[in-house]
């Protein structure tokens, strides 16, 4: 079986290079790679490439994350998330692949304290959401067996996230104000990338549970409880470090204000793929400090 990976160099791209190694032949690209072309801004580039290689399996975990700045760069957005996602599809069906892509909470308004479903109606706040949706859609439309994995408030070992960006704010300031009424689950990369795995290797005897699912850990938390228990697990790790004694106070989204709007419920019902799959999903506080060990085992 012949796996192409697309986004090598992402954190979830970094972990699925693990995780599907097993599986099959993979062949992982990254924007630069020169051998084939790994750019999703080079439509033409893309879909030569998955000409050339044939495979099995295409995984498309390349997008454009940088959700302020979509707001004025959107054309980019767009054919990145939308565009290109769109010829990945048409090209897995010529050659009878199957698609794995990811998306975001973001194409949800974040109405209301629910979980949100499948099946909700997607109205999303912001360019990027909307980029995601319009990708998701010309997947769909592009007629390939697919996998669109949804997840949320992604962090991993490798790469740039909330856990870092807490812990190098923690060194710098005596007080931190971290908004308090957005909520959501922390998903860590390398459960994306293992379920990946897992679904792939059902889908070999359930190909008829292709389709949309919310994939993220158990349990709920806003952004300003997240960062306590960050302060809390550094507390626990290395008790004299300055990180543990930096104070953290709570604020209202309209008090951090940012290009993009953000959606205050992020919560996704992870019901279906956890019955379709047999699987039990870890809550994000396990995750999140497994991953604070390691950060700190690196430094």
């Amino acid at each position: 079986m012949k796996i192409l990976l697309f986004g090598k160099n992402g954190q979830v791209g970094w972990e699925l290079q693990r995780s599907l190694a097993p599986l099959g032949q993979l062949i992982a690209l990254g924007s630069n790679d020169t051998e084939y072309c790994g750019n999703l801004a080079d439509l033409s580039g893309i879909r030569q490439t998955i000409r050339n290689l044939a495979p099995n399996i295409i995984v498309n975990a390349a997008a454009y994350t940088a959700v302020d700045k979509a707001e004025t760069d959107s054309t980019l957005a767009h054919r990145l998330n939308a565009e290109a996602p769109g010829v990945i599809a048409q090209e897995a069906r010529n050659c009878n692949a199957l698609l794995i892509h990811y998306s975001t909470d973001y194409v949800f308004d974040g109405a209301g304290n629910q979980a949100f479903v499948e099946t909700d109606q997607t109205s999303p706040l912001n360019v990027y959401g909307q980029s995601k949706l319009a990708g998701e859609k010309a997947i769909v439309d592009g007629g390939c067996a697919h996998f669109i994995f949804r997840t949320s408030w992604v962090y991993a070992t490798y790469g740039n996230n909330f856990i870092k960006t807490i812990l190098r704010l923690m060194l710098q300031k005596n007080e931190l104000t971290i908004v308090d009424d957005q909520i959501g689950s922390p998903t860590g990369a390398e459960l994306i990338a293992d379920v990946t795995a897992h679904a792939l290797c059902l889908y070999r005897h359930h190909p008829e549970h292709s389709g949309i699912y919310h994939l993220a850990a158990r349990q709920y938390t806003s952004w300003y409880e997240y960062a306590q228990f960050i302060r809390t697990c550094t507390q626990n790790i290395r008790p004299s470090d300055a990180i543990a004694t930096c104070k953290i106070s709570p604020i209202p989204s309209t008090e951090f204000r940012l290009p993009a709007q953000r959606p205050l419920n992020s919560r996704l019902n992870t019901s279906k793929i956890e019955k379709n799959f047999d699987l039990t999903l870890p809550s994000w506080q396990s995750g999140v400090a497994r991953t604070l060990q390691e950060i700190f085992k690196k430094s």
